[in-house]
C-alpha cells in the first residue's frame, strides 16, 4: 500500500494549461490514512475538485472519515464520524494569493495532508461524546454508569444520576 504521502497527492500540473473554468475532479475512497504528527482517519471518502480559474487553481472538498475519539463523560474510546467541506485557492503567483498563502508548487503537485488535517482537526468536538445521552462515571467508585449500575446511583438516588447528565 502507498505511504500517506503519495495517497493525498494530487496531480494538478495539467489543468493549468487548460481553458479558464476546466475542472477535474479526484475522488477519495481510502480505508485508512494518517496524517503526521497527530490524525488518524479511517473510511475516508469524498471528492476533491480542481478548477482552473484566472487566478490559480480553486480546490473545492467534501470529504467524510472516521477517527478515534475518547468520551468526555465515560472515558471509552469510539469512532467519531467527520465531515468537511473547504475551498481553497492556490494561486499561481504571489500578486493572487489569498488569506491562506497558498501558491501552486512548480511541479504541478498538491499535498492535501496539511490542509485535510487543519479541516478535519476543526470538525473534531472540544467535548466529544460517545453518545448523545452518555451517562458517564460514578463520581465515587468510576463504574461506567452505560454499562451497569453501582450502589453509589442506588444510595444516592436519582439526584446524583441527574446531575452526571449535566456534565459535559
Amino acid at each position: 500500500m502507498s505511504d500517506t504521502h503519495s495517497l493525498l497527492r494530487l496531480n494538478v500540473g495539467f489543468i493549468v494549461h487548460q481553458g479558464i473554468g476546466y475542472y477535474r475532479d479526484f475522488d477519495f475512497n481510502l480505508p485508512q490514512v494518517t496524517i503526521e504528527p497527530d490524525l488518524s482517519l479511517t473510511a475516508l471518502t469524498g471528492v476533491v475538485r480542481v478548477s482552473r480559474t484566472p487566478q490559480g487553481l480553486l480546490l473545492e472538498a467534501k470529504l467524510q472519515a472516521n477517527t478515534p475519539a475518547e468520551c468526555v463523560r465515560c472515558l471509552e474510546m469510539f469512532t467519531l464520524p467527520l465531515q468537511t467541506d473547504f475551498s481553497e485557492l492556490y494561486a499561481f503567483d504571489k500578486r493572487s494569493v489569498t488569506d491562506s498563502g497558498l501558491i501552486l508548487p512548480e511541479n504541478g503537485y498538491i499535498n492535501l495532508a496539511p490542509l485535510l488535517r487543519d479541516f478535519m482537526i476543526l470538525e473534531i468536538p472540544i467535548r466529544p461524546l460517545c453518545q448523545p445521552d452518555c451517562k458517564g462515571l460514578c463520581p465515587e467508585c468510576g463504574t461506567n454508569l452505560n454499562l451497569s449500575s453501582c450502589e453509589h446511583l442506588l444510595s444516592n438516588g436519582s439526584g446524583h444520576f441527574d446531575s452526571l447528565q449535566s456534565l459535559p
